[in-house]
């Protein structure tokens, strides 16, 4: 075992998002006596909040332009290049990538370069469902399949990530390992003083959707259910609120006018704490999710949530006790956002389950463990195998 491990750390771009959460949390409470990370990254697209400009400016990254969301061939080839280059000069014992452009451009360097460091690949979600079209994604499988068998160990954020990948013969079962995310969170403000902040009243109900707005996120979805709760509430005084920003965001604003919808666009915020200060239910309503990072920051702020049954979104939110589960539907969002509005009692109770569960779960520091122990254990297999 080495004294100090080398980890070459890549991710396409650092977009507000839970990967960025991840990586952050990866760079900042790995032991740096033990561990030397080097991160590597493009650069976010004009309509993204980049993270590390954002939350994270403390961590040390390396950008490589034409690494980020688009493909372009004759650019990935020469971020190729350059990897290869990076990784022939580092000589990491660990290549972790992160995200699909990220996992596919860096584990083809990692076989230029012909390294013998361990191949990581984490799947913070999978593209499996909602993003292309059959033929692409059929594509997209195959490439897959093909590059899990030169990866070490593919990381799931989730149980239900892992059994779609599976599913797809994308790897083998003892090439999963389930690493739930984990995250720094400060606590929340009181909620007289966040919604004073945010010029809310006390009386309110605030309903809010967080994230990036972009097409499998279904943001309309959660102004739909919006206009249905205020129909059926209409003496009650409901703030529905949405911060984020992304592709979608265009499309939604002209909705809410065209349709004089009660919601609010608070576009990209960086103060996610004092906006769950002030909330009394969190909405997520996507077609597909990994293990969704909202969630975990709405249960450790003690906010219920409702949110669509995709993806790993069940492995957080314990229907019935730390929130409500329903189908990929704006009347079935808007039934479980009625039931909370309802009953404040059982909006509370919630709360506090999720949060009494959150913050053994889903710490950073147990993050970097889970990672530590995975390095440790791919580096002594290679020395005895």
């Amino acid at each position: 075992m080495p004294d100090r491990i080398r980890v070459l750390r890549l991710i396409a771009r650092m977009n507000v998002g839970g990967p960025a959460v991840q990586v952050t949390g990866l760079m900042r409470h790995l032991d740096a006596e033990r561990y030397d990370q080097r991160l590597v990254t493009g650069w976010c697209a004009p309509d993204e909040a980049d993270y590390l400009l954002t939350q994270a400016p403390d961590v040390d990254v390396r950008r490589i332009d034409g690494l980020g969301r688009a493909v372009r061939p004759g650019d990935d080839l020469r971020v190729i290049a350059t990897l290869r280059s990076a990784i022939r000069s580092f000589r990491p014992h660990i290549i972790h990538t992160h995200t699909a452009k990220a996992g596919m451009i860096g584990r083809a360097a990692a076989q230029l370069a012909r390294t013998d460091a361990r191949l990581v690949h984490t799947f913070h979600g999978h593209l499996l469902h909602g993003y292309f079209s059959p033929a692409r994604t059929r594509a997209l499988i195959e490439l897959e399949r093909l590059l899990a068998r030169g990866t070490d160990r593919i990381v799931a954020v989730g149980p239900q990530v892992r059994d779609d990948l599976l599913a797809v013969r994308i790897g083998t079962p003892e090439k999963y390992v389930i690493i739930p995310p984990g995250l720094d969170f400060d606590a929340p403000p009181s909620r007289a003083d966040a919604r004073r902040e945010l010029g809310i009243g006390d009386d309110a109900i605030v309903i809010s959707l967080i994230g990036r707005l972009t097409g499998i996120k279904r943001a309309d979805r959660f102004a739909e259910a919006a206009e249905l709760v205020h129909r059926a509430r209409p003496g009650v005084d409901l703030r529905f609120l949405v911060a984020g920003d992304g592709d979608t965001a265009a499309g939604l604003a002209e909705t809410i006018r065209a349709r004089d919808l009660p919601v609010t666009m608070l576009g990209w915020r960086s103060d996610i704490p004092v906006l769950l200060g002030a909330t009394d239910v969190l909405a997520l309503t996507s077609d597909n999710e990994g293990t969704p990072i909202s969630l975990i920051q709405a249960a450790m702020a003690a906010v219920p949530v409702v949110a669509t049954d995709v993806g790993s979104v069940r492995d957080v939110v314990l229907d019935g006790q730390t929130g409500l589960l329903a189908q990929t539907s704006a009347e079935s969002v808007a039934a479980q956002i009625l039931r909370l509005v309802d009953d404040p009692a059982l909006r509370a109770a919630m709360g506090l389950r999720a949060q009494e569960l959150a913050h053994g779960r889903y710490s950073a520091q147990r993050l970097a463990a889970d990672h530590d122990a995975l390095y440790t254990a791919l580096l002594a297999s290679r020395k005895t195998g």
